[in-house]
Formats: C-alpha cells, sequence, structure tokens
C-alpha cells in the first residue's frame, strides 16, 4: 500500500470516529458544502490544513453531489526549509497544491500593530483574493473544535462577550464569497494522533517564527485557554463539550441583555407586562 493510500485510509478506518464522522456530521449539519461548489481548501502546513485537504479529497471521490476544489497554499514569507516541508508533504500525500506568494510577514515585520491580529488579517484577504481569481466560491480553513471552544472562553473571559467562532460565514468584503470550517467538530487530539500514527511531521504555525512556536509560543491567550481546558478536562471529561454547548443553548429569557443588528436589548424591555417567571 503507498503512503498516501494509508493515510487515507487511516482517517476513514482507524480515526473514523474521532476524524471522517465529525467532518461528515459538521458539512452535513451546517450546510457547508453544497453541488457545484468550487472551494478553495486552504493549506498553512500545519496539520489541521492538510488533514482537512485530505477529507475534503476523500469526500470528492464518494460525495452524492459533484463539486471541485482547489489545494491552495499561500506563502506569506516561509524560511527555504519551511516552504519545502510543505511541498513535501503535500507531495507524499497526493494533494495537488497551488504556491502564490504574498509578502505579508515583511509588511507585518514593519508595523507597530498587534502582528498576529494584522497577519490573519492580511492572510486572510490575500486567501479569499486568490481564491475568487481561480473561480471558487468558498475557502475552507482547518479550524477546529479546540479552537472554537478556546475562542468562547477567551470572549467571555477577555472580551467581556459572549461569542465563539461560527462554522461559516459570508465574506464582507469579496461578496459570493464564503467561509467555511469543515473539521468543526473535530478535536485537536484526534488530528495529532492522525499525524504520529502516520509518521508525518508537519510545521507548528504558519509563520516565519515557527521554530519560537514549536518551542511553545508562551505567554498568548489561547495558550493559556489551551491549558485551562487541559486542567479542567482532568476532572471533568465533558468540560469541553460543555462550553461548545453553552452557546448552541442560549437561554434569552435569562440574559440581561443581548445586541443583534437590530441593537441592544435588554430583559427591561416589556418586563412589567410579561408573565410571571422564575422562583415561586
Amino acid at each position: 500500500m503507498e503512503f498516501y493510500e494509508q493515510a487515507e485510509r487511516s482517517i476513514q478506518k482507524k480515526y473514523r470516529r474521532e476524524l471522517w464522522i465529525p467532518f461528515l456530521t459538521a458539512v452535513k449539519k451546517y450546510r457547508l458544502i453544497a453541488e457545484g461548489d468550487r472551494i478553495a481548501v486552504c493549506i498553512s502546513g500545519g496539520k489541521d490544513s492538510t488533514l482537512l485537504a485530505k477529507c475534503i479529497q476523500h469526500l470528492q471521490k464518494y460525495s452524492d453531489f459533484p463539486f471541485e476544489a482547489e489545494y491552495l497554499v499561500m506563502d506569506p514569507g516561509y524560511s527555504p526549509e519551511n516552504r519545502e516541508r510543505i511541498a513535501e508533504n503535500s507531495k507524499a500525500l497526493h494533494i495537488p497544491i497551488r504556491i502564490f506568494d504574498t509578502k505579508i510577514y515583511d509588511i507585518v515585520s514593519r508595523t507597530g500593530r498587534s502582528p498576529c491580529y494584522l497577519c490573519a488579517k492580511m492572510r486572510r484577504g490575500c486567501l479569499y483574493k486568490f481564491a475568487r481569481e481561480l473561480g471558487c466560491n468558498k475557502i475552507a480553513l482547518g479550524h477546529h473544535f479546540d479552537d472554537v471552544i478556546e475562542t468562547i472562553l477567551m470572549s467571555l473571559l477577555y472580551g467581556a462577550e459572549i461569542r465563539t467562532m461560527m462554522p461559516k460565514l459570508h465574506s464582507l468584503h469579496y461578496p459570493g464569497m464564503e467561509l467555511i470550517r469543515p473539521l468543526y467538530l473535530v478535536r485537536e487530539s484526534s488530528i495529532a494522533a492522525w499525524e504520529r500514527y502516520n509518521g508525518l511531521s508537519f510545521l507548528r504555525c504558519a509563520c516565519r517564527f515557527t521554530e519560537q512556536c514549536a518551542a511553545g509560543c508562551g505567554g498568548s491567550k489561547r495558550q493559556e485557554m489551551k491549558e485551562l481546558i487541559r486542567k479542567l478536562e482532568a476532572e471533568n471529561p465533558n468540560i469541553g463539550k460543555n462550553i461548545f454547548h453553552s452557546v448552541e443553548n442560549v437561554n434569552l429569557e435569562t440574559i440581561i441583555s443581548y445586541r443583534d443588528g437590530n441593537g441592544t436589548h435588554s430583559f427591561l424591555d416589556g418586563y412589567e407586562t410579561a408573565a410571571p417567571k422564575g422562583l415561586s
């Protein structure tokens, strides 16, 4: 059996419950892929986006409806070694990538603003632009379940709001384009297990300072959330699921206020005329 065949087979066989089923569930539950879609699968060189590419490839073979996919690697200024690793992994896994170059790292290094925020924003814009030039109507990113629950906690503890990372979004600046996250229900630990099982070695973050990130990237708020969730799950394995479901089970009758496209709404609106609720 060829190496790429073993890697593909392990997704549907050994890690079926951990990877393939959650991937399919997210695609169907959130209606992420439709007939006639042309999807730009964005590969950063990490384990998450590479697994996403393999899942999309396999889905193309057996989907009930036809759709197309382009496998894009945006080089924001990788070191030659990191760029070569992406190319080698893609070749070994039979992922037909397109690489396009940008100078994002050079630009970000000259700004005084938050480098991570600005880099992510610029990368997203470049991906949308290039994907649209290729005739794509969607870009697929490799964010997973752990990214979602970490975002919920960061928003609550540091942003003083309840919000989450959505499974799909319409682009504000590129009309007709949509962002989708097919690994939305896949745990990061399962992706790491797949990587180890197949003896693969991916980039640890899509950054010029990948080596530093591999050493820990200590101090980031997201890393703090990872550690917090890890500690809580050691006591209660359902913590991650509970965090996730908390934004599915919002009870507006017990919320002091919330906002939507029509503004902010308070529990006091209509309180005096509403039927009695709560304790007797």
